[in-house]
């Protein structure tokens, strides 16, 4: 399979800074997660975005740490989907080839997951991995009131990475970018359009980095 690396956002929520060069046990957070994939067996190689003013900055990293499955470099857009949409464009694979699309700020994968996503979508267009929720879920208004308890053994929490076959992908982008459509990741594509998604169990340490309380926890797993 090809997998698609998005490591293009603003860190808003990390004050700014860019998150995946923060240091992670001696290592930017990025390379960690580069890292699953350049070992793993099933990947041919990966497609990365960057921030546009950073391009050369993650050039330089993938030389440095000798990532010889990173084939390219796409210069992120103004939305994560416009990112993943460059990344597709980037890819040299067939129709029916599966790809990966995988938060850069998830530097926690370990085992057989890409196994158990690529046999998932064998029966759908899509797969992703998902764990359930611990907490109660309440719908809240913007005054603060409650609306309305979800039933809690309905709700998974989504992971990535999320696996797809290409041309189903491209499809869903390419029209999601015709209409307007913003979709929450990028399973919510296929499914605004009618396709099937298949879920595995996820990993309750595949967590995202999104806040500096993250990084230390994730500095536990890495």
């Amino acid at each position: 399979m090809w997998v698609i690396v998005t490591a293009a956002g603003s860190s808003r929520r990390m004050g700014g800074a860019n998150k995946l060069l923060l240091p992670l046990q001696g290592k930017p957070l990025l390379v960690h997660t580069l890292g699953y994939f350049e070992r793993h067996s099933l990947v041919r190689g990966v497609v990365m975005s960057a921030p546009a003013d950073q391009r050369e900055v993650y050039l330089e990293l993938v030389r440095e740490h000798a990532l010889r499955k990173v084939v390219a470099v796409v210069a992120g857009g103004a939305e994560r989907q416009d990112s993943i949409r460059n990344a597709l464009a980037a890819l040299d694979c067939g129709p029916d080839e599966a790809v990966a699309i995988h938060d850069g700020a998830r530097p926690c994968l370990s085992g057989d997951l890409l196994e158990r996503l690529l046999e998932a979508l064998s029966e759908a267009q899509g797969s992703l991995p998902m764990v359930a929720v611990k907490d109660t879920i309440k719908r809240v208004d913007d005054q603060g009131r409650v609306l309305q308890t979800l039933v809690r053994s309905e709700l998974f929490a989504a992971q990535t990475p999320q696996l797809f076959r290409y041309a189903a992908i491209v499809e869903a982008h390419r029209r999601a970018h015709k209409e307007g459509y913003l979709g929450t990741d990028d399973c919510s594509l296929i499914e605004y359009y009618g396709g099937s998604i298949r879920a595995v169990e996820g990993d309750y340490r595949n967590l995202k980095v999104t806040t500096p309380e993250d990084l230390e926890l994730v500095g536990a797993y890495v």
